[in-house]
């Protein structure tokens, strides 16, 4: 019996012989350059401030298109920057069975398909949720992948800190689909996202830290020692966790919305402090058990917005 791989068209070994991939195969490729599970991570992150900014249940409509908008401009920056790392991403363990490195999509393709997303993106969100907010979303596009991907990634060990403002803009977008304008309330949340982004995405790099320089990628865990970074993550983290409780007086919220901030600041940074203790003592993973920390920042952030959500129906 032959195995085809999902991801690619590459022929695997059988007894049958070689198989091309199916249609379904291409179809899921496309999905994966999308990258479905950023796009999860950023919806979770405009929805909910939706609901805080109508202090109630949003338009049900309103929130479709901004969804199915915001879902087509992350998966198009997302596929923008597969066509660019392609080559980086054939080497790397983490990222070599994506759809361009076993070349079951050509660049070209995807290119297209990236340019055809951006598009449909931005016409969903200027006709049916308004200019400001797809103006947000092409420039949050713009950002990941002209200055991060681009420019920052391959450059300095800092790419994550200020590449990580493209994964801010979901906030101010759901702010600004209900609002039709900006205010201090989604640039708390912004600025909750921006301090986030470092300590989950180091955690991650420190899992993988050997594909990253195998491919001369400084991230910050290739150039320093475990113990840099985890001192890093610790700051970045108390940054956080303060940042977030001034949502509190900034936008008057209830007494759910600080109690769960506090509460899951406290876990997020007792994951934190163990991650540094234990880098103190070793630079081995099976030690420094850094994707830890990155499950918990995962659900730090979905929960925190939650609790934005909820907030205002109780409030």
């Amino acid at each position: 019996m032959t195995y085809v791989d999902p991801t690619s068209r590459e022929l695997l070994a059988g007894d049958d012989g070689p198989q091309k991939a199916t249609f379904r195969d291409v179809v899921m490729a496309y999905v994966g350059l999308t990258k479905p599970r950023v796009i999860e991570l950023l919806l979770l992150t405009t929805v909910p401030v939706m609901f805080f900014a109508a202090r109630g249940v949003p338009e049900l409509g309103l929130v479709i298109w901004t969804v199915v908008g915001g879902t087509f401009s992350a998966g198009s920056a997302s596929v923008f920057n597969c066509v660019y790392d392609r080559d980086i991403d054939e080497q790397m363990r983490r990222t070599r069975r994506r759809a361009l490195p076993r070349h079951i999509v050509s660049p070209g393709a995807a290119l297209v398909f990236g340019v055809v997303l951006g598009v449909l993106s931005t016409v969903i969100l200027a006709l049916w949720v308004n200019p400001l907010s797809a103006v947000l979303s092409v420039a949050a596009n713009a950002f990941y992948v002209f200055v991060y991907t681009m420019l920052l990634k391959r450059r300095t060990t800092q790419n994550i800190v200020w590449g990580g403002i493209a994964g801010c803009f979901p906030a101010l977008i759901g702010w600004t689909a209900v609002t039709n304008e900006l205010s201090w309330v989604p640039i708390v949340l912004f600025a909750v996202v921006f301090f986030w982004t470092p300590p989950h995405t180091w955690a991650l790099a420190l899992r993988y830290r050997e594909d990253y320089a195998q491919v001369d990628v400084p991230m910050l865990p290739v150039v320093k020692s475990a113990r840099v970074v985890a001192l890093q993550i610790v700051i970045y983290s108390w940054v956080m966790v303060a940042t977030s409780l001034l949502l509190w007086p900034v936008a008057s919220t209830g007494l759910l919305y600080p109690v769960v901030a506090v509460v899951l600041g406290a876990v997020f940074l007792v994951q934190a402090h163990g991650l540094h203790r234990r880098a103190k003592t070793s630079d081995e993973l099976s030690v420094l058990q850094p994707m830890r920390l990155f499950h918990s920042s995962n659900l730090y952030l979905s929960l925190l917005f939650v609790a934005v959500a909820i907030d205002p129906l109780l409030h």
